[in-house]
């Protein structure tokens, strides 16, 4: 055990010294500074010519979101049709057929959203091409989408007034040739020599140790299971995602994916810090996200380690809970992806949490409702601004002074669009889960291709977690779930669909307008009086604003399902 808690130390570690230099190298490609990668410039004017795009011209806020929202909206109706008119597409060796609608709908939408939920099994409803065309490309472009709008937030707080933001393109285009396909690439060539698939073979015959003669699905999925990982997407090539021998052969490729999951999320918080000059900024930033972070993983390790009272009243030598993991990875490896897949946003699961102890499942949900320790490829640090912009307008009040963040006054309309960002969140999950309980409650027939009463194969509080989990995830761009709730329904599809929806593309654009309407106030020198937002006391205030806010929100709910739960086991 301790060897096992050992390789999660290291891991971080190794995570941090990646992150930190990487964070510099990002940095640098945005301010346009020389950095290795320049050779990719060519492809890169390549690109703009064929697509008219003027790399030279500014943006202000608003036609960034203008350019991000209308690219987005061509890719989600590409991949609705695409995924409906699969079984008629090459690269189909294992002949699997179309998607219905409503799940094309809910699965276009997910990849999209840089969410990844997924309500089918990979290897036996997506063909090879749509595995390439649609969700890997989306991989990719999803990602590139959050660090683009990012880097107005860099621009916005670079300049002491402006209204000159940089280029969407750019930054989008710059973050797939410089920082993405680099990675990915690396990525994929380790995990192919560690075993996992990189051909276009169909499904091949083995016979098991036991003497079952099984079919085993194959395919190109190294690459994939690379820029999953990297871009915090999550979505996996096969159903049982890295808990799958061939997506995640052995324990170097467990420790290879989950840094992954972490490097970027950290290094855009040093690059923020790096490119606005303001790097002692950065370090606290980092500092509430590790704390936040070792908020959730702490009592999650004890709770899986721990185990169940179940197995020790049986008075069994090793109690951890081990339903639901592999020995080859044991309980520690787990119960640290479980905590960096949620609060990352990435979603990809190397052991079941349905099968989680129920403080570790609120530990989970935890991470995605406050969604902001560290986060998904970018929007982590979009997320947390909010709650900084909030923290700095209470901690104004409480001093008697006007709140100020890095010399520009925060006044009533962005504490507002702060506010309602803050609440739209709880408010989609809430009301998701709080509908879903309704029907399954009342196993009421309202005509979702599948009765409300059928959605649930456990009872009660771990029932409604199941529930609750899924909008969750869905609101926080996760893509993890409890997988005992029986979602590839039309209601299950079209809900989750909405919610993943609005939970992505509200919360990117309310912080991006805020950076550009303080960006183009005017810049007020810092005094004697004004409001240091670069401190460990300041960072603690900021900590406290996530806690207490994610507290008022979520906690009732969670009282009713993992709470509830663990105290009828305990």
């Amino acid at each position: 055990m301790n060897t096992e808690i050992t390789g999660v130390l290291v891991t971080f570690f190794i995570t941090l010294l990646i992150a930190f230099p990487l964070g510099k190298y990002i940095a640098r490609v945005f301010r346009g500074e020389k950095t290795i990668t320049d050779f990719m410039s060519p492809f890169e004017r390549f690109i703009y010519k064929i697509c008219g795009i003027d790399p030279t011209r500014e943006m202000t806020w608003k036609q960034h979101m203008a350019a991000l929202l209308s690219i987005n909206l061509v890719w989600v109706v590409y991949a609705f049709f695409v995924l409906i008119f699969q079984d008629k597409l090459p690269l189909n060796p294992d002949g699997n057929p179309g998607m219905t609608p409503d799940l094309s709908f809910n699965t276009a939408i997910s990849f999209l959203v840089n969410c990844n939920l997924q309500h089918y099994s990979g290897e036996s409803d997506l063909t090879y091409l749509t595995q390439l065309i649609v969700v890997t490309f989306l991989q990719f472009v999803s990602a590139a989408t959050g660090v683009a709008a990012v880097a107005v937030l860099f621009r916005a707080f670079a300049e002491k007034t402006t209204t000159k933001l940089g280029n969407f393109f750019v930054f989008f285009t710059q973050t797939i040739t410089r920082i993405l396909l680099p990675l990915s690439i690396i990525m994929a060539v380790i995990l192919a020599f560690n075993g996992t698939p990189a051909s276009f073979d169909g499904k091949d015959s083995i016979v098991t140790l036991q003497g079952d003669s099984v079919q085993v699905s194959r395919g190109p999925a190294a690459g994939m299971i690379a820029i999953k990982h990297l871009g915090t997407n999550g979505g996996g090539w096969f159903g049982a995602n890295s808990a799958h021998p061939l997506e995640n052969p052995n324990y170097v490729t467990n420790m290879v994916e989950i840094v992954a999951q972490v490097i970027l999320p950290m290094a855009l918080v040093f690059a923020f810090g790096f490119f606005i000059m303001r790097r002692r900024l950065g370090y606290v930033i980092f500092g509430v996200m590790t704390l936040g972070m070792l908020t959730f993983m702490i009592p999650n390790f004890f709770s899986e380690m721990g185990g169940s009272p179940a197995l020790a009243k049986m008075h069994l030598a090793n109690a951890t809970a081990m339903e639901g993991k592999e020995v080859r990875l044991g309980v520690p490896a787990s119960a640290y992806w479980q905590v960096m897949t949620t609060v990352i946003s990435t979603g990809s699961v190397n052991s079941m949490h349905d099968s989680s102890m129920p403080m570790s499942g609120a530990m989970q949900m935890l991470g995605m409702m406050t969604n902001c320790f560290y986060g998904g490829k970018g929007v982590g640090l979009l997320n947390y601004f909010i709650f900084l912009i909030i923290a700095v307008f209470i901690s104004g009040l409480m001093v008697g002074r006007t709140p100020e963040f890095l010399g520009r006054k925060v006044e009533a309309r962005e504490i507002k669009i702060a506010a309602i960002i803050a609440l739209l969140h709880p408010f989609l999950v809430l009301a998701g889960t709080a509908l879903s309980a309704y029907f399954a409650a009342h196993h009421a027939d309202i005509n979702w291709a599948v009765k409300p009463g059928a959605w649930l194969n456990n009872p009660g509080s771990h029932g409604f977690s199941e529930m609750l989990y899924e909008y969750t995830s869905s609101s926080a761009n996760n893509g993890s779930g409890f997988e005992g709730l029986g979602d590839n329904n039309l209601f299950w599809n079209i809900t989750t669909g909405i919610v993943m929806i609005l939970g992505r593309f509200i919360p990117i654009i309310g912080p991006v307008a805020i950076a550009g309407l303080l960006a183009k106030k005017k810049y007020i020198p810092q005094s004697a009086g004004t409001l240091q937002t670069d401190t460990a006391t300041f960072g603690i205030m900021t900590y406290a604003v996530i806690m207490i806010l994610a507290a008022l929100a979520f906690f009732p709910a969670l009282t009713l399902g993992p709470i509830a739960e663990f105290f009828n086991l305990y």
